[in-house]
């Protein structure tokens, strides 16, 4: 019995769907199928009941999945003890890099124990899942989280932002209050794609007072596209999440009064306390040098 086998399984078994499955795993279809089969051939047992419909899991599917998550857990932290002399920390993210996320790769790298950051462009959903399966040391996520058999810790606070197009009749302005916004559509990406997110700009809205409506879809991207090509809308981004992105056209005005959104670390509940102390201090707002590892420990 392979690892490569188990943590193929584990993706199977989260997404239930093969095609979905190998796009994760960035190989193609058959090697997945094939890695299932002679894992099920292994033990002697079937793991997945297909058909062209759905994927399901059998009931020793469901036993062998949790034994599948604490043997790659344990495999890791094998790996810790070795003492691997350059770790690689895998970090899911939104796309675009930030000066947080330069910033944290290089305090990472200077750690007593130096580790490489790999990061790792999915959707929120998809990044819990991957913590929880073992495929991502970490994930940052914006917004009040509480995913099951996982440790949310807040690292650091980010302003909102409104984003209009250059032409509009505010683009000039250095601050504006939310009242002056209202009379335009609110854009936000759709709630699939980022949950917290979403959840924690419709909550400081709330807590502002704003009666604010918003147009939940499509992607960050798509939304900066069409408030640049004049479309007479506005949107909320954090400050951070929108140098990411090589959006022309558009204006970034600060709020009167400002509001904000909290950003934090998504670990296993495995990782080692040392770990996750050194996944906060290098993303938190003023980090200190790292003098403790931060290696594949955390991984789940």
């Amino acid at each position: 019995m392979e690892l490569r086998a188990l943590r193929y399984f584990v993706t199977v078994a989260e997404e239930l769907h093969f095609g979905r499955a190998a796009e994760r795993l960035n190989i193609v279809q058959p090697a997945v199928s094939h890695q299932i089969a002679r894992l099920e051939r292994d033990l002697g047992t079937r793991l997945l009941d297909r058909s062209p419909r759905h994927v399901r899991l059998t009931p020793a599917g469901e036993r062998v999945l949790a034994a599948a998550r604490d043997t790659l857990a344990a495999a890791a932290r094998v790996r810790v003890v070795a003492g691997e002399p350059a770790a690689r920390v895998r970090i899911g993210v939104t796309p675009g890099v930030t000066a947080r996320l330069e910033r944290a790769a290089e305090l990472l790298r200077e750690g007593d124990r130096p580790a490489e950051a790999s990061l790792v462009d999915l959707p929120v959903p998809a990044r819990l899942a991957a913590v929880r399966a073992g495929e991502l040391d970490l994930a940052l996520v914006r917004g009040p989280v509480d995913p099951a058999g996982l440790r949310v810790v807040r690292a650091w606070s980010e302003p909102l932002l409104a984003v209009v197009s250059d032409g509009h009749p505010l683009a000039e302005r250095t601050g504006v209050p939310l009242g002056e916004l209202e009379s335009t559509p609110l854009r936000l990406p759709g709630h699939d794609e980022d949950p917290a997110m979403h959840d924690a700009v419709i909550t400081a809205l709330r807590q502002a007072g704003s009666p604010a409506r918003a147009r939940s879809e499509g992607s960050i991207l798509t939304i900066l596209i069409e408030i640049g090509a004049g479309q007479n809308a506005w949107t909320l981004l954090p400050a951070e999440q929108l140098t990411g992105f090589a959006a022309r056209r558009v204006r970034a005005l600060p709020l009167d009064p400002p509001l904000s959104v909290d950003g934090h670390i998504v670990a296993s509940l495995k990782t080692p306390e040392i770990c996750v102390s050194s996944f906060v201090r290098a993303f938190a707002d003023a980090p200190s040098r790292l003098s403790e590892p931060a290696g594949p420990g955390s991984r789940p």
